[in-house]
């Protein structure tokens, strides 16, 4: 079997260890969503492990010719504007963080008062985006001088424990990590190992429905406990780096091996063109 992973880091800790699992058996090749095209003989399946525009257009373009691409470019780019995904998530009934978009932070500073804590995030999900919890003019305007031109979103603060539930999907596998937000004021600090197990009852079962609704094969999952176990979903990742996670490269490997073939899923509700880059 060909397999092909678009990503400008083949050294990524999951990528690497896949690959080793899955050579020499099968042929794993990178595509460097830089310089790479879509022409040529079609590899079996396809691994999108980059969200820029020109990996999107890339992973499009080979889904165009009939390629299998995990996760394919449709969901990956409706994770990246997190209007879309909370829109998507609250008409699919799920639990996620109510969201409202602004033009830039100044246009926030410049509208009516804070009534009470919120979050700003960057419309655009990125490494280095802006996430922010303020609660106060003066912070908002330290905001609004730092990323001027920059558009976000804001979410309302819900009340929690200041830890983020950092819950992964990878086919039918499910691993669970509990990490410091970023929001919190002691930092972030190490991500503690959770067994899935663990999670309060009916999470394992939201996170295969987040999948279900984003037609997403490999994915995260952020979720808030709002007190007695009640679920907020405040982000979910395409793809994301699962780093540390026992038995995450061997369930990436068997959902390589199972899913080549099959064609990419199209998000429900959704054009299978839409928010595809090319």
């Amino acid at each position: 079997m060909r397999i092909a992973v678009i990503t400008p880091d083949p050294g990524h800790p999951l990528l690497a260890a896949t690959a080793a699992l899955l050579t020499p058996r099968h042929h794993v090749e990178t595509l460097d969503p830089g310089t790479a095209g879509a022409s040529g003989p079609l590899a079996d399946v396809y691994l999108l492990k980059s969200r820029t525009p020109r990996a999107l257009a890339l992973a499009h373009a080979l889904e165009r010719r009939g390629a299998r691409v995990v996760n394919s470019a449709a969901a990956t780019a409706l994770c990246q504007d997190r209007v879309a995904m909370a829109e998507h998530a609250r008409r699919a009934g799920l639990p996620f963080a109510a969201t409202r978009t602004v033009t830039t932070p100044a246009r926030l500073a410049s509208g009516p008062r804070l009534s009470g804590p919120v979050v700003v995030k960057s419309r655009h999900s990125r490494r280095h985006d802006l996430v922010a919890l303020l609660d106060d003019g003066a912070r908002l305007r330290e905001l609004a001088a730092a990323w001027p031109q920059e558009p976000v979103v804001v979410q309302e603060f819900a009340p929690n424990s200041g830890w983020d539930h950092k819950l992964w999907a990878i086919g039918d596998r499910l691993f669970a990590a509990l990490r410091r937000s970023e929001l919190s004021p002691e930092g972030r600090g190490p991500t503690l190992p959770l067994a899935p197990d663990g999670l309060p009852p009916g999470w394992p079962a939201l996170v295969r429905r987040v999948g279900e609704v984003f037609a997403l094969d490999v994915y995260g999952v952020d979720v808030i406990d709002r007190g007695d176990g009640a679920p907020l979903i405040v982000d979910i990742n395409a793809f994301p780096g699962v780093r540390g996670q026992t038995g995450a490269p061997e369930a990436l490997a068997a959902l390589v091996l199972r899913g080549a073939g099959r064609p990419s899923a199209a998000v429900p509700g959704r054009p299978a063109h839409e928010g595809q880059a090319g």
